[in-house]
């Protein structure tokens, strides 16, 4: 149970002793006047039953309002606590009716009828194995052969015994109540013995004490004397509330103690009583056969009741061996299972195994929450250190996961870098807490060998719903850790509804966008870049803009992520590249020297890890007569760190002619580090940085924005500002010793004939200067 856990339990569990004082305390005074007893004050000792099974009933009841049990369990003790009520009503009305020796009343013998089988059909709503056709059919052909053999035994040994006092009504209830017990018995032990049951075991077998008092009540009733019949009946139901109130108690420690219940695999001896049943009918057959028959025809009946005792015993050899056979079968199977179900890297649960688990646990309506844990940037150290450095990594995340995890908690590992942790909580406090938890322990660093590294994670936390199946809760995670990435990583998310309807509205974009590049939907955009200091054109950039027809104009912030989640991004550059380097050709040719002398297209890395992205660059300059120093192919910091696929076809590239511009630059965590192993022939500002230049109390962007122009100065690089929106800006930006810049303030992004339109003049831009 984690910590976030067991605080709230506490809560819960506080005053759960004070029922049972009072039903133990009302037992025990019903002893006592038993043995002082006035004859004359029958009443007295009736008061301890109502007294007793009010305690029980808030017992029982507090219990299945407690929100850290499962579902299924707070349903079983809320229903229990129903049916002490309903016996409460009988108890309270024997109290009234206590100076009346008629025997049993109807008033009390119907609801200690209908609490005894409001009781059972609690058990009966218990996982308790098969629940095929088959398998209920076996639970009702056990529950017959108890009601017929116990019928039987009532009617031939308990009636013959019966007092002459005790009327007809007394002997049918008390006949009805009876079998009604022993059916909960069985019922009782069909649910204790399941392995995985949800409720306490032995918290089941202190409630057998309820039926057990139910049987002997209903014995002594017909057949005991007028003593016994009193001891009972003034004890009946203060046994049965401390039964209750007992049971209540256990569940709820045992709850406290630990969040996942475990039962022993051994088979209750409730389940025994079908084969009872069987031989107590066999020697009444033998008994009332011997007292009306002789000879030949007692000696027939006694074989055939002895060749019936032989079956059963027969019976009950084979089922031992059958045991011992499946106990070995079940060994062997759980030696499989523990090769199948574990990942071999890590020893921890894989993803069958947690996918059963979890699935397990929403069938038996317990609480479910899944953790999804992905490691940030783990293709970078992979492909930068390789793969062994890399699988000791894995291995030691791993391993704290597992030295993190509370007791009651499943960690596994999925595949690759894909994590996942399995709680027995439903409440959000309770998972983000964990989650919360799970992320600081992944924050400290890792010695692999020589090396100390940082492996930052993302985690989405899916709360299991009602109806939900183990492939939704796991989807749902994984929509919530993406989300966690798409906010900054090292971080979690908590899935909610509308996160799926998103994952919908841009499966469905995506789609949509798939269309677009067949339909022709897209066009370019070009913004211009200009030498600030003489005002003329320089180059431009070319953006992708989508007109949707029915939605009109879809952002680049909308349509670009979810052509880079689904892959579409391949396709979508392949396009954006061949229409910006077919109309550099266009402009060359319409205003030859005046033409811009290259283009800027932004590349995903997505595209960078495809093989043969260098060809499909060559082949497209090929084709529209350009030199490869006509193209100018715009980087982001984190496409030039994802691995050693993206560092040589960017140095193919630049072996190429192509120049490189590394965009946004300055917003990184190592930026200056990338220029040493990449080939970089341009350095883009970020905008972020020109926002703030020409606010004296921002030192901090004022300085990066000097030193980037002095780095590109010293290093012999074009050095361009982005998103310049003013005349102050642009000024202090050439001051500073910018040559190029782009922005709002000079011209937005323009069709190709507004652009094509500048070059034809070549004249300065009328916004460069201060009038």
């Amino acid at each position: 149970m984690t910590e976030a856990v067991k605080p709230a339990a506490i809560r819960a569990g506080g005053g759960a002793l004070a029922p049972l004082v009072v039903a133990a305390v009302a037992t025990l005074a019903v002893v006592a006047w038993l043995v002082v007893r006035d004859p004359a004050d029958v009443v007295y000792g009736y008061i301890g039953g109502p007294i007793a099974l009010v305690a029980a009933t808030f017992s029982l009841q507090r219990l299945g309002s407690t929100v850290v049990l499962p579902r299924v369990v707070r349903a079983f003790w809320r229903q229990l606590g129903h049916a002490a009520f309903i016996l409460l009503i009988g108890s309270s009305t024997a109290l009234a009716l206590a100076n009346n020796n008629a025997g049993m009343s109807l008033y009390v013998a119907v609801p200690l009828l209908t609490g005894v089988l409001w009781a059972m059909t609690a058990f009966l709503r218990l996982p308790m194995g098969d629940r095929t056709l088959l398998g209920w059919s076996r639970v009702l052909l056990d529950g017959a052969t108890v009601a017929v053999a116990g019928t039987l035994v009532f009617w031939y040994v308990v009636l013959s015994y019966a007092s002459s006092g005790a009327d007809l009504v007394t002997r049918a209830a008390a006949g009805v109540v009876g079998v009604a017990g022993l059916l909960c018995l069985v019922v009782i032990g069909k649910a204790a013995a399941r392995k995985d049951a949800p409720v306490d075991p032995l918290s089941l077998r202190i409630l057998t004490i309820a039926p057990m008092v139910a049987v002997a009540l209903a014995v002594l009733l017909i057949a005991g004397d007028d003593t016994s019949r009193l001891v009972l009946s003034v004890l009946g139901s203060p046994l049965v509330a401390l039964s209750f109130a007992a049971a209540a108690h256990r569940q709820r420690r045992v709850h406290l103690r630990t969040a996942v219940l475990k039962v022993r695999g051994r088979r209750s001896v409730y389940e025994f009583l079908p084969f009872v049943a069987v031989l107590a009918t066999a020697a009444l057959v033998t008994a009332v056969s011997a007292q009306e028959m002789k000879g030949r025809d007692l000696t027939v009946i006694v074989g055939a009741v002895l060749i019936a005792a032989l079956v059963v015993l027969r019976q009950l050899l084979g089922l031992r061996e059958n045991r011992q056979l499946l106990a070995g079968l079940q060994e062997q199977q759980a030696q499989l299972e523990q090769l199948a179900m574990t990942d071999p890297l890590s020893g921890l649960a894989n993803r069958t195994r947690f996918s059963a688990v979890l699935a397990e646990r929403l069938a038996a309506h317990r609480p479910a929450t899944a953790l999804l844990i992905d490691i940030d940037d783990f293709k970078t150290i992979n492909d930068s250190m390789g793969p062994a450095i890399g699988d000791q990594l894995l291995y030691q995340i791993a391993q704290r996961l597992r030295a993190t995890s509370a007791e009651g908690e499943l960690p596994a590992r999925l595949g690759g870098d894909e994590f996942a942790v399995l709680l027995d909580v439903e409440e959000p406090s309770s998972a983000e807490a964990t989650a919360g938890r799970i992320l600081a322990a992944l924050a400290e660093p890792f010695r692999v060998g020589e090396h100390h590294l940082l492996a930052h994670a993302s985690l989405g936390i899916a709360i299991a719903g009602p109806g939900d199946t183990a492939d939704e809760v796991l989807r749902n995670a994984d929509i919530a850790m993406y989300a966690a990435k798409e906010g900054g990583k090292a971080a979690w998310t908590r899935f909610e509804p509308r996160m799926r309807a998103d994952v919908v509205s841009h499966a469905r974009l995506g789609s949509e966008l798939h269309n677009a590049i067949i339909r022709r939907e897209l066009y370019l955009l070009y913004q211009p870049v200009f030498d600030i200091v003489t005002g003329r054109l320089h180059g431009a950039e070319a953006l992708v803009r989508w007109k949707h027809p029915v939605r009109g104009f879809v952002s680049p912030g909308d349509f670009i992520p979810v052509a880079e989640r689904s892959g579409l991004i391949v396709p979508l550059g392949s396009w954006v590249l061949r229409e910006a380097c077919e109309q550099l050709a266009r402009w060359r040719r319409e205003h030859g020297d005046g033409a811009i002398k290259a283009i800027n297209v932004n590349v995903a890395v997505r595209q960078l890890r495809e093989s043969g992205f260098v060809d499909e660059v060559a082949a497209v300059l090929s084709e529209t007569g350009l030199l490869p120093q006509n193209l100018v192919l715009e980087v982001t910091e984190s496409s030039v760190a994802d691995g050693r696929q993206v560092r040589e076809t960017l140095h193919a590239l630049h072996e190429m002619g192509v120049r490189l511009a590394l965009d946004d630059f300055g917003t990184g965590q190592s930026s200056l580090s990338l220029l040493r192993a990449f080939p970089v022939d341009v350095l883009k500002l970020d905008k972020s940085f020109v926002d703030g230049i020409t606010d004296g109390e921002d030192r901090g962007r004022l300085a990066v924005a000097a030193a980037v122009a002095q780095l590109a100065e010293y290093l012999q690089l074009s050095a361009v500002a982005e998103g310049i929106e003013s005349l102050a800006q642009l000024e202090r930006l050439r001051e500073m010793g910018y040559r190029l810049g782009q922005g709002f303030y000079m011209a937005k992004p323009l069709p190709a004939e507004d652009a094509g339109a500048l070059m034809s003049s070549n004249a300065p831009a009328p916004v460069m200067y201060a009038a």
